[in-house]
């Protein structure tokens, strides 16, 4: 964790840059009446929602659902006891990708044991990281907790499976410890998948996620959209490395490149790899490929937009990558005085990549917030060594923020932070912070937002990104943007952006400038040769 979060030596590709154009981008238009006698009218919600899917419908698949189709769960606990009762009542397959397995998590191992011995016919792949997911071994891993699952019932019964980045192998593959080389790319997506239903989420699934680390969990009831991104975690198991059980071993299991594999390992021929990654997945996530097949309900209200950033699985000139293109247009477009808006983003670890920090200073929208982990809600606070410099870091990284913030609109800046406290890290009821997303809400009437008027969001996004430059460079990131009409999911929404804003205090230039909060010259210079070598927070 603190590799990934503190440095990568290795030269890491430059992010795509979608501003540029997008700032060309002909705004959409709207119907208005064209009396002399009347002044034009200002867009309804509605037609602002029609012209933001006008767009998005060309860069990724969609799906039409109604609203009643999507549940939001709101702490670890209601998402782990969803978890488990969903596995429990599987008939037919359960899919689960994740950065890992927590290695003492038996009752979660156990639960899966009761599921497929009470249905034969139910059938089990997993997904998750080969360098996180190995980390311990010869010891207890989450490797050698999932082997004996493909021994009890069978490999064709349940499939583990381990991606490996490309961009680790030769020299740096064998020379570099274990946990610096998980600087070098992860399998980072989140999906919980059982028959027809998923939950796309940030957690992983580990004790924590489960007890006091607070993300974001949506469950989709939709045959469509889970058979979607079963054949997303599919076509990266496909590109990743097997799990079998080998008990001769200390270990307890082995890594191997199985001969159903279309393509060499990343080990062997990385740019094969790519190449053949590329052609499985471009299909996948493209919007012409993706959405022929969908039946248009007349009842549903509510478009969900799966968006993926597999940009380590792309030659660095075709990288066909939605999610930094997604949030880049409707960032754009929320930077048009003609349509009214306000938005909550959030992230546990507030670094947004230039090209979202850049949009986000620079939208027209009104009473905007940021919502990030205090110091307290750091997994690092009070970390010994260089990982308890990390808050620090965080805090450096929001002053400055919030330094551009009022450089460009003024002391009254739009942009309200937030800070995230249940608690203290490592204390007695102390809470981490983990959720990421962005929820946009408009107007109800054709009057400006007011101060005292909180619009219900009409536009979410969440999944396994942190939107940091990390993420769309070494990782695999995969979730949703959901656009809706229907009020009664707008009201859940709003429920859990302001559920997750009641733990939150505003912070300031006053905050920030307290000798508390004050950032030590060894933090700044950390931080500095972070960049000099290329890392990424």
């Amino acid at each position: 964790m603190i590799i990934r979060s503190i440095t990568r030596c290795s030269r890491i590709r430059k992010v795509p840059s979608f501003q540029a154009p997008l700032q060309r981008m002909k705004q959409p238009t709207y119907s208005t009446s064209t009396s002399s006698a009347t002044a034009p009218t200002a867009p309804s919600p509605a037609s602002i929602l029609g012209a933001f899917s006008n767009e998005f419908d060309k860069i990724a698949p969609k799906f039409e659902v109604h609203g009643s189709q999507i549940q939001i769960l709101r702490t670890p606990s209601e998402f782990y006891e969803a978890l488990k009762s969903k596995i429990l009542a599987a008939e037919t397959r359960i899919f689960l990708s994740t950065l890992y397995i927590g290695k003492t998590e038996h009752e979660l191992i156990s639960t899966l044991q009761q599921a497929l011995r009470a249905k034969p016919n139910l059938k089990l792949s997993i997904l998750t990281d080969a360098l996180r997911g190995t980390r311990e071994s010869p010891n207890a891993s989450c490797a050698s907790l999932l082997a004996p699952l493909v021994s009890e019932f069978g490999a064709d019964r349940v499939e583990i499976r381990m991606y490996h980045t490309p961009n680790l192998n030769g020299l740096r593959k064998k020379y570099i410890p274990k946990r610096i080389n998980e600087g070098w790319g992860l399998q980072h997506m989140k999906l919980y998948g059982v028959d027809d239903e998923i939950i796309i989420s940030g957690a992983n699934l580990s004790s924590d996620y489960f007890t006091n680390r607070q993300d974001r969990y949506h469950v989709f009831s939709s045959r469509e959209v889970t058979q979607y991104f079963y054949n997303i975690q599919n076509a990266v198991s496909s590109l990743s490395f097997l799990v079998s059980p080998d008990p001769q071993l200390p270990a307890g299991y082995t890594l191997e490149w199985p001969s159903s594999n279309s393509c060499p390992s990343p080990l062997e021929d990385s740019l094969k790899y790519i190449s053949h990654a590329s052609s499985i997945l471009t299909p996948l996530i493209r919007a012409a490929g993706a959405s022929k097949s969908i039946p248009n309900d007349p009842q549903a209200n509510t478009t969900i937009y799966p968006i993926s950033q597999f940009t380590p699985l792309f030659p660095s000139n075709s990288d066909t990558s939605t999610e930094l293109p997604m949030l880049t247009r409707l960032l754009t477009f929320l930077n048009s005085s003609t349509m009214p808006s306000s938005w909550t983003f959030t992230a546990g670890y507030f670094n947004p990549s230039p090209t979202l920090t850049s949009l986000l200073l620079h939208t027209s929208s009104k009473n905007n917030t940021v919502l990030t982990a205090s110091p307290q809600a750091n997994g690092f606070y009070n970390s010994p060594g260089v990982s308890g410099m990390l808050p620090a870091a965080y805090t450096l990284l929001l002053r400055k923020f919030l330094t551009s913030a009022q450089k460009l609109q003024g002391p009254s800046s739009s942009i309200t932070l937030r800070e995230w406290q249940r608690g203290a890290v490592n204390e007695p009821g102390g809470w981490t912070y983990h959720a990421k997303g962005l929820w946009v809400s408009f107007p109800s009437s054709s009057s400006p937002i007011s101060s005292t008027e909180t619009p219900k969001p009409a536009i979410t996004v969440l999944g396994s990104s942190n939107y940091t430059k990390r993420s769309y460079t070494l990782d695999l990131e995969t979730g949703v943007m959901i656009v809706t009409r229907d009020p009664e999911l707008q009201e859940r929404l709003r429920q859990e952006r302001d559920g997750l804003g009641e733990w939150a205090n505003e912070v300031g230039m006053k905050e920030f400038q307290s000798s508390e909060r004050r950032v030590g010259l060894h933090v700044r210079i950390a931080l500095w040769i972070v960049g000099v070598v290329g890392g990424a927070l």
